[in-house]
């Protein structure tokens, strides 16, 4: 056991802690360590026993207590990359040998493949102090990436004393340890100056925790701190301010805070999935303006929240840069909807969104989606004082607040004709049926069928039905349809792909069936 355990790291049957207590624990002998667990189901208690408190614990199950010889203070750094790598340290460093009991030097010595190292992965290995700087510096000249996840490391001051070594490495990976705070935290600078991407996710930290450690990171460009305990965010002022990506995901955020981050000058990628949010509102600027806030954001990423309002879309047309958007797995506000409806109303109420949830956003899927918004809101803006003469156009400023997007619309493609307006109904799916017509015009003695199918249905799954009912191959069929307005022309249904809705097939419509 070390003589200075107490705060150092310990590992226990693959189960990483902290010494919080290290001492005798009557009635029983011997010395003792209180440790508390970063897993609490590992504990069992909040570091009392028999009435007596000796450590304190953030769960009330967090803690226990172990002999020390059962505990693991694990291995320098060195020792880990020699034990992972099989380098043998002394054919670098050991430039003598002896040959019959004389000292000579070795001259010509070829290293290992060691100092060509540009990414070293330690994760889990059990590190926990930094061991002889002069090897590792001699040793891995060339590191770029360094990933020390899930180690036994205690302190911001061991992690720079390996660092500090590394003259070129520019990515540091850390989650899943726990690191005490440095008291002057600009003083360990030095040992990052090359550092653009560094990962501390799952490390217990708060914002305020993170931004005392800034000064340690000058020239930081990604920041990955995910699975925190991050709530309540705060301005970064003089840190911070060369900041491309920020991941924040699964931090229970408090909403109104993530503005604070609005005014870092580079960001252009941020993570909210999983922090609970509903909202973010710029009421810097009304409906269809452009916010000063995040100007550089092209990134957005929101996927598992609680947002619960098409209004809060379209807040995100306010980003002046927002080409990405992933917006998965908010079930209030899409739970009514197919996700192909849910997609197709967010593309049309961001006209800058070049790629939704991972999928580029063609100029067909823009078309159709912005069409499709026209005719489904056409009633409502008619209501609302809206008309499709331009000099009695004048809708209420309630439907122009939800509907930000309408008017640019109307003025790009026309407003919707009487025949094509749709009644506004709930997104189920069964208002989402549509009855078309089965005509087969090369088999006259086929008589037409009418069919309800979903609008979300695709292209390639209509052929497979109409497969079976005609008993002819799917790869066979070629589909167009026309419909009442549309003077006897046909549309070709091409890209299998593509749901019925994409082509803005309607109520009357009929699907024309030929061989290929």
């Amino acid at each position: 056991m070390p003589a200075e355990a107490l705060g150092r790291r310990v590992s226990c049957e693959g189960e990483r802690g902290t010494v919080r207590y290290v001492g005798a624990v009557p009635p029983t002998a011997g010395p003792w360590l209180g440790v508390e667990w970063d897993n609490s189901e590992r504990g069992k208690h909040d570091g009392s026993h028999e009435g007596v408190k000796y450590f304190t614990c953030r769960h009330p199950t967090g803690g226990s207590f172990v002999r020390p010889q059962k505990a693991s203070f694990g291995v320098d750094f060195m020792s880990a990359v020699r034990d992972l790598y099989q380098f043998n340290v002394q054919e670098v460093f050991g430039q003598q040998t002896t040959i019959a009991s004389k000292t000579v030097e070795v001259s010509g010595f070829t290293k290992n493949r060691a100092d060509s190292l540009a990414v070293v992965s330690l994760r889990q290995r059990e590190v926990s102090s930094p061991g002889p700087g002069d090897q590792i510096r001699t040793f891995m000249p060339d590191v770029r990436s360094l990933d020390l996840c899930g180690n036994l490391l205690s302190s911001w001051g061991d992690v720079a004393e390996i660092t500090e070594n590394m003259e070129h490495l520019g990515e540091l990976l850390l989650s899943h340890n726990r690191l005490s705070l440095t008291s002057d935290p600009r003083c360990l600078s030095h040992a990052f100056s090359s550092l653009t991407v560094l990962s501390l996710a799952s490390c217990q930290l708060t914002w305020m925790q993170l931004l005392q450690c800034a000064p340690m990171w000058p020239r930081l460009e990604e920041l990955y701190v995910a699975e925190n305990d991050i709530t309540e965010l705060s301005r970064p002022l003089d840190v911070l301010q060369d900041l491309r990506v920020l991941d924040l995901s699964s931090n229970p955020l408090v909403q109104d805070s993530v503005l604070s981050l609005a005014y870092l000058p580079r960001l252009e990628n941020l993570n909210l999935s999983r922090t609970e949010l509903s909202v973010l509102q710029f009421n810097d600027v009304p409906p269809g303006g452009k916010t000063g806030m995040f100007i550089a954001l092209k990134v957005l990423i929101l996927n598992h929240n609680n947002i619960a309002q098409w209004s809060a879309v379209n807040e995100l047309e306010k980003l002046q840069s927002l080409v990405e958007l992933s917006c998965r797995h908010n079930n209030q506000l899409t739970n009514d909807l197919t996700p192909q409806t849910a997609n197709q109303l967010i593309i049309a109420k961001l006209p800058q969104l070049a790629v939704l949830n991972k999928s580029r956003v063609l100029p067909e899927d823009r078309r159709g989606a912005e069409l499709d918004y026209i005719k489904t809101f056409g009633e409502e803006w008619l209501a609302s004082g809206g008309n499709r003469d331009p000099a009695e156009n004048r809708p209420s400023a309630a439907f122009t607040s939800t509907h930000p997007r309408y008017l640019p619309l109307i003025q790009k493609y026309g407003a919707p004709e009487e025949g094509e307006l749709k009644k506004q109904m709930p997104f189920a799916l069964k208002n989402q049926l549509i009855s078309v017509t089965i005509v087969c015009p090369e088999e006259a003695g086929r008589l037409p069928t009418v069919k309800k199918l979903p609008d979300s249905m695709t292209v390639q799954k209509v052929k497979g039905l109409l497969s079976r009912m005609l008993k002819v191959p799917g790869a066979a069929i070629t589909l167009t349809y026309t419909g009442p307005k549309m003077n006897g022309s046909e549309v070709d249904l091409d890209n299998d792909l593509k749901p019925l809705q994409f082509y803005s097939i309607e109520d009357g419509d009929s699907l024309l069936v030929r061989r290929a």
